[in-house]
């Protein structure tokens, strides 16, 4: 077993591979690609399995090329949707693409200090949106048959719904991306999550007709949580790395409130700390779980790498002075909305909690009042008929402020407009 092969299968992050991968990787360094679709203008947490197993790669003296797919984005992949998705303006696409490109670079080396396998960022807008249809029909599609394509999941999947033949097309696209990378770039193997099997194969399958050439695949699992649930949501849904959309603190509580049945499998899945120091966090995180070492450990990790060491470190001061009572006159981080006078002086609790975010309806808001689970400034909220005043509010007279919660962890901050 190849070190690369070792490394993944202890940490959890090989799923499945084609055959003679192992043996191709004992022979020397590849190059190996994956590929992210600029549907949104960030990656999420759910994204970061590919991300580090590209690292993982780079560790291992392999070369990660980053295939930012400006032009396969124009159609959308169908691989684990119900549904075809949203047609996004060009423009759109190549903003996404340039944000996405920014966030890749903390995990890779892409300067030529990395050596001989600095990771390369490339775009398939490149040679995707010039591709004339006669072509593509003539370099790719011939040599895939409707009835292999036909039994790939993502397809299958869509049978009964409906799948539009722009998106039955994206499964040669890929393949036509990775026959491109072989050719231009020698690259030899595709990786991604396990819903890209069929995606992967496809293109190892242009390739061997083509070009007559044994290429490669390997693919990551699709994390769930130990309760079921899709990796990667909190209540106020995707978990962005850009912290316009998820704040540094929001961020950084997603892996404190890490379940203790999943801990450890994050830091496996998520650091690239040494399983015997994972091993000793998780012996001390045994003896008083309450203090939650291993999901605090896990956070730090997670937020440095992802914002930096002084964002993480900020994050997690204010996260201490919040959880001791002790909550700053400026939090940096957290969630905040502003609020007029007027605002204040209309609005009853229920209406206040919906106007924060921490409620989805005022039935919603009712509902939590009488469970006893929002508070105001850490006192209960008692009943839905009482009413905020000035004088509930924190901080000095030029920065006034009104502290929220729901349940044990998810505040939000009402900021007093002057």
């Amino acid at each position: 077993m190849t070190e690369l092969i070792k490394t993944l299968t202890a940490r959890g992050l090989l799923q499945d591979a084609t055959s003679g991968l192992t043996e191709r990787l004992a022979s020397g360094a590849l190059t190996a690609y994956v590929g992210f679709d600029p549907t949104a203008d960030s990656l999420h947490v759910g994204n970061l399995i590919p991300v580090m197993g590209a690292a993982w790669l780079q560790r291992s003296g392999h070369t990660p090329i980053i295939l930012i797919g400006g032009g396969t984005g124009m159609v959308g992949d169908p691989s684990g949707k119900r549904a075809e998705r949203p047609m996004l303006p060009l423009e759109q696409i190549d903003r996404n693409a340039a944000a996405i490109r920014d966030q890749l670079a903390r995990f890779l080396s892409f300067d030529e200090v990395a050596g001989p396998n600095a990771a390369r960022m490339r775009n398939n807008a490149d040679w995707l949106r010039d591709l004339t249809l006669m072509d593509f029909l003539r370099d790719a599609g011939r040599y895939l048959t409707l009835g292999w394509m036909l039994q790939k999941e993502s397809v299958k999947s869509r049978m009964e719904t409906g799948i539009s033949y722009t998106e039955f097309s994206y499964m040669v696209l890929q393949a036509y991306d990775f026959w491109h990378l072989f050719r231009t770039e020698r690259c030899e193997l595709q990786v991604g999550g396990s819903d890209q099997w069929g995606n992967i194969t496809a293109g190892i399958e242009l390739i061997g007709k083509r070009e007559g050439q044994q290429t490669y695949g390997m693919v990551f699992p699709l994390v769930t949580t130990a309760s079921g649930s899709k990796f990667g949501k909190s209540e106020a849904g995707n978990v962005w790395l850009d912290p316009a959309k998820t704040s540094v603190y929001q961020f950084l509580q997603f892996w404190i409130n890490t379940d203790d049945r999943d801990v450890e499998r994050y830091l496996k899945l998520f650091t690239f700390l040494p399983l015997e120091e994972i091993a000793a966090t998780m012996a001390e995180h045994a003896r008083d779980p309450g203090k939650r070492v291993a999901q605090r450990f896990l956070a730090k990790d997670v937020t440095g790498r992802v914002h930096g060491e002084a964002a993480a470190e900020e994050a997690i001061k204010t996260s201490r002075l919040i959880f001791t009572g002790h909550a700053p006159d400026v939090i940096v981080g957290m969630p905040q909305r502003n609020i007029s006078r007027a605002q204040l002086q209309d609005l009853s609790i229920v209406e206040l909690l919906v106007e924060s975010g921490l409620a989805t309806s005022k039935a919603d808001a009712r509902r939590g009042i009488s469970g006893k689970g929002f508070y105001i400034n850490d006192n209960p909220i008692e009943s839905t008929d009482i009413h905020i005043n000035e004088a509930d509010l924190q901080g000095p007279p030029e920065a006034r402020f009104l502290m929220l919660r729901k349940g044990k962890k998810n505040y939000v901050r009402l900021v007093l407009e002057p």
